[in-house]
């Protein structure tokens, strides 16, 4: 048996300093070192071969849709089996409105006399109009001066005078009030009067009515259409329209005189005939067919 010294010796721990191997040896290490490195280079092998693939991938693609683009240039894409149909709409209607001019031009050597002296005038229009119900939204002035100039061989162009412009553009909606309208310039001195002409006032009702008219008339004419080719329609491809007639005032004949020097007015007429006017609309529909 073993004695205690002999044990104490086999279990003593060994000097610090001694010879004896250690798990963190140079040769382990190293060798730990070089797996590492391996297992990196692999790593960034297999991440290069996976963006080199995608790479080849994208430029197959992208040289593919290049060609294929190539191929199309000058070629028109390949067409639905469509028809088109037109449809016309109208809807008369009688004007509602009418429009005219009343106005005063006037000449001074002194600007601000002939300014005076228009604003006198014009004053008294447009208070006048006023009574008779016409709105201030209806009525719309334009005002300019400018000088008039003589010329002499001699003397060249010489500053002779200023003239005043002083215009109100008139819309009635009364059309009751015209002959009271246009008696005012005879009444106050106007010297700048327009013409009548007629309009409708809001014309978006009467274009709805219009188009629903055409829309109508295209779609029986593509239904019956569809029948003599034996085909069936499916839906609509595209759809377009415009005016047929585009509505704008209609002249009336001018009653009155413009006489720069003051003259006033002829008898205005006691009734004026408004007239009508047909608001038109024209669609063009495109159905996409197929056989039945």
């Amino acid at each position: 048996m073993a004695t205690k010294k002999n044990m104490d010796n086999n279990f003593a721990m060994p000097e610090k300093g001694g010879d004896t191997e250690s798990s963190h040896s140079p040769e382990c290490c190293g060798e730990k070192n070089v797996w590492h490195l391996e297992f990196g280079r692999q790593i960034l092998w297999t991440l290069f071969g996976i963006l080199l693939v995608y790479v080849v991938f994208y430029v197959g693609v992208l040289t593919r849709n290049t060609i294929k683009k190539y191929d199309y240039i000058g070629l028109s894409d390949q067409m639905e089996r469509t028809i088109v149909v037109s449809g016309y709409g109208k809807v008369n209607s009688s004007n509602d409105i009418a429009v005219t001019n009343l106005g005063y031009s006037n000449i001074d050597s002194d600007v601000a006399k002939a300014q005076l002296a228009n604003k006198k005038v014009m004053d008294q229009v447009l208070a006048a109009l006023k009574k008779l119900g016409i709105e201030e939204k209806d009525l719309q002035s334009s005002y300019s001066i400018y000088p008039e100039y003589n010329y002499t061989p001699e003397k060249g162009q010489e500053l002779r005078s200023y003239r005043v412009n002083n215009e109100v553009l008139v819309k009635i909606r009364n059309l009751a009030n015209i002959p009271a309208v246009l008696n005012l310039a005879g009444k106050y001195g106007a010297n700048q009067v327009g013409g009548l002409s007629f309009t409708i006032d809001d014309p978006n009702n009467l274009k709805a009515l219009a188009r629903a008219k055409a829309v109508k008339d295209a779609q029986e004419k593509a239904v019956a259409l569809a029948n003599q080719l034996g085909v069936r329609l499916v839906a609509v491809v595209s759809y377009n329209e415009y005016d047929a007639g585009p509505i704008y005032p209609m002249p009336y004949a001018a009653m009155m005189k413009s006489d720069m020097g003051g003259g006033g007015p002829e008898v205005a007429p006691a009734q004026v005939a408004a007239g009508s006017q047909d608001v038109a609309m024209n669609v063009n529909i495109v159905y996409r067919i197929i056989s039945r």
